[in-house]
């Protein structure tokens, strides 16, 4: 009985060591970490490090938010100036030569914005301006060669 208390002891002893193995690495591991980082830095000024870095992280909390407002305005304003441009030249009278005639579509990324259509005919120039609202016209019904000229309206980039 006296041996089997003393291999419980050995063991309970030997598991303990282990222990503080195992505990001893991970501490000298976080420690050597803990020097790379402050290398070359007085323990005074280790206080003041952190704050700075703290305050720039906050600042630059502050900056990206402002910029992320800045940009989200700019995408929403973007939305309603010319982004689109088609032209189309074409013949509209059957007794007169050469396609002098032409329609120009200027839109926004909602096809929304105007097209101005000139006719050239014998006796001169027409110019026509129709206001265009998501494709269609406001006042006025497209022709069918300004509705084309719509729809092949290309991205300015």
């Amino acid at each position: 009985m006296l041996s089997d208390l003393g291999s419980t002891t050995v063991i309970f002893f030997g598991l303990i060591v282990l222990w503080l193995a195992v505990v001893s690495f991970f501490l000298f591991k976080t420690v050597m970490h803990y020097n790379n980082l402050t290398k070359g830095v007085l323990k005074r000024n280790l206080a003041n490090i952190l704050e700075k870095i703290l305050a720039n992280y906050e600042n630059n909390g502050k900056k990206i938010s402002e910029i992320d407002t800045r940009l989200r305005k700019q995408e929403y304003e973007g939305n309603f100036k010319i982004q689109k441009l088609a032209l189309t030249r074409f013949n509209p009278f059957a007794d007169t030569g050469g396609e002098q005639s032409f329609i120009v579509s200027l839109l926004d990324n909602e096809n929304s914005g105007l097209v101005m259509t000139s006719l050239q005919g014998r006796s001169g120039t027409r110019w026509y301006v129709k206001i265009v609202k998501r494709g269609k016209g406001v006042e006025f019904d497209l022709s069918k060669e300004e509705e084309e000229t719509i729809k092949k309206a290309k991205p300015l980039s």
